[in-house]
């Protein structure tokens, strides 16, 4: 069956080379007027002048968009969407000059919100998340990655996890779950008689088999960062989880240049970065995107987003241990469906 787009003021597509754009490409879009669109299952089959694609496709269900904007969605590619309470006085503490490894050696940021996500039930968390993504859905955004890691123990990681996954199944958006549990070291495990080591061990032998059997996340994430998670380490958690078909992903020398890069080139093609010293240097490709419809009644969606990759290493240099591995494990087949697949994504706002 297809479905025709049709009475809408502006069309905004991505025509253009099939890579990710640089420079002055960044400024081009493509609007046009009078223009309609037809899908077909999950792929745009047609894009051109209203009375053409009427004439060409006269029995395609009609979506009506109200002389509204037809345009590609917007992908949010990093969020940290399971949280109680806002850390809103830390940007004043940030704004008088204090540091984000200082704010966190006071017992705020990360650890800050991991107190407060272990007080709160899954309901009360679900209940909070939702007018977050729906306000995220009204303004275009399509897709969401969404992180826990702000749990830091198997029942609380696992707990924000499966609030994702309903919000999943309450929201019409592409939500992409992340398992972040190496997103600290817990405090309870930076003094003795606890390791770090032992909290390692957890997120290995606990947390991600967990995590893989209920395939409750697409991709595994790590802060590797000085003070946080070094570049060992971040080897050694990254390993276990592509061994647990986990797709990879990395905060990555986001205050400090520390190896972050070099442990991205280590690990690619299968790890995302997100540091600002890597992406200036790379070049990304953005996959053909296939559309996958969804409804349009007044603000229609009918989705499609660029395909993933691994989005972030990260690394702090520390002594040499012959106990970690020095590579990666070559990655396994992933544990769900949707890890390799392909979206893109449009919205009618």
């Amino acid at each position: 069956m297809r479905t025709r787009f049709e009475n809408i003021a502006q069309l905004v597509t991505a025509a253009g080379p099939a890579r990710a754009r640089r420079g002055a490409e960044m400024q081009a879009l493509e609007t046009r007027t009078g223009a309609a669109v037809v899908i077909e299952g999950e792929r745009i089959v047609a894009v051109g002048p209203h009375d053409t694609l009427r004439a060409a496709h006269p029995d395609a269900e009609v979506v009506d968009c109200g002389g509204r904007v037809l345009m590609p969605g917007l992908v949010d590619s990093h969020t940290h969407g399971i949280f109680g309470k806002p850390r809103h006085e830390e940007q004043e503490l940030r704004a008088a000059g204090v540091g984000y490894m200082e704010i966190a050696r006071r017992g705020g940021g990360i650890h800050s919100s991991v107190r407060d996500l272990r007080a709160r039930s899954e309901d009360e968390l679900f209940a909070l998340a939702l007018p977050r993504l729906k306000r995220l859905a009204a303004h275009g955004t399509t897709t969401v990655e969404v992180k826990s890691g702000y749990g830091l123990t198997t029942d609380d990681e696992i707990k924000s996890l499966r609030v994702i996954r309903r919000l999943q199944q309450a929201l019409p958006l592409r939500l992409v779950p992340t398992f972040l549990g190496a997103h600290e070291i817990p405090i309870e495990y930076r003094t003795a008689p606890r390791t770090r080591d032992e909290y390692i061990a957890l997120i290995v032998d606990e947390m991600l088999p967990h995590v893989a059997a209920e395939r409750l996340a697409d991709f595994a994430d790590i802060f590797c960062e000085p003070g946080v998670y070094t570049a060992d380490e971040a080897r050694v958690i990254l390993g276990a989880a592509r061994r647990h078909g986990l797709q990879l992903k990395l905060h990555a020398d986001e205050l400090e240049t520390a190896g972050a890069a070099e442990l991205a080139a280590e690990s690619a093609p299968s790890a995302l970065i997100t540091s600002p010293r890597f992406r200036r240097g790379a070049s990304r490709r953005s996959p053909p995107a296939r559309p996958s419809p969804r409804s349009c009644r007044g603000r229609c969606s009918s989705w499609a987003a660029p395909g993933r990759r691994p989005r972030e290493p990260c690394s702090t240099p520390g002594p040499p241990s012959p106990s970690l591995p020095t590579s990666i494990p070559a990655p396994h087949p992933p544990s769900t469906s949707r890890s390799s697949s392909r979206w893109l994504s449009a919205s009618c706002a």
